[in-house]
C-alpha cells in the first residue's frame, strides 16, 4: 500500500506541474499556479514523511498534513483561470479536481485509523520485548 500511495502522490504531483506548464501566464494565474505546485507536491512528501515518522503523533501529523494539502490542491485547481477555448486543460483539471478529493479521502481514512488503534507498533514492539502484556 506504502509504495502504490505514494507513486499516486507522485504522479498527481507531475500532472499538477505538466498542467502549470501549459497554463496562460499572468498575474493571477501566477500566483495560483505557485500555490498549486506547492500544495500537489505536498501531498506525497508528507506522506512520505509520515511513513518515516518518529511516532504515533508525528504520523498523524504529517497524514494531516497530507489532507490538508490534497485540499488546497482542489481549491487552487478550482481557481486558476483556464480560456474558454482550452479544452484539454480543463479536462485535465476537472480529473485533476477528482484525483485531489480521492487523495483527501484515502488520508482521511488512514487518519480514521490511526486515531482508532489505541496501541501504537512502539508500544507493541515494547510489550512484545518484555513479556508485559496490558491489562494483565
Amino acid at each position: 500500500m506504502f509504495r502504490d500511495l505514494a507513486e499516486r502522490t507522485m504522479t498527481f504531483a507531475r500532472d499538477v506541474r505538466d498542467l502549470c506548464k501549459e497554463l496562460k501566464k499572468d498575474v493571477i494565474n501566477n500566483v495560483y499556479i505557485q500555490q498549486l505546485i506547492r500544495s500537489g507536491s505536498s501531498i506525497g512528501a508528507n506522506y512520505i514523511e509520515a511513513n518515516e515518522s518518529l511516532g504515533a503523533a508525528d504520523r498523524k501529523m504529517h497524514i494531516r498534513i497530507s489532507r490538508k494539502e490534497a485540499k488546497e490542491s482542489k481549491w487552487w485547481l478550482r481557481l486558476i483561470v483556464i480560456g474558454a477555448h482550452e479544452q484539454q486543460q480543463a479536462a485535465v483539471r476537472v480529473q485533476l479536481i477528482d484525483e485531489a478529493e480521492q487523495l483527501r479521502k484515502i488520508m482521511s481514512s488512514i487518519l480514521q485509523k490511526l486515531e482508532a488503534s489505541p496501541v501504537t507498533w512502539f508500544s507493541l514492539l515494547t510489550y512484545q520485548d518484555t513479556g508485559f502484556k496490558p491489562g494483565v
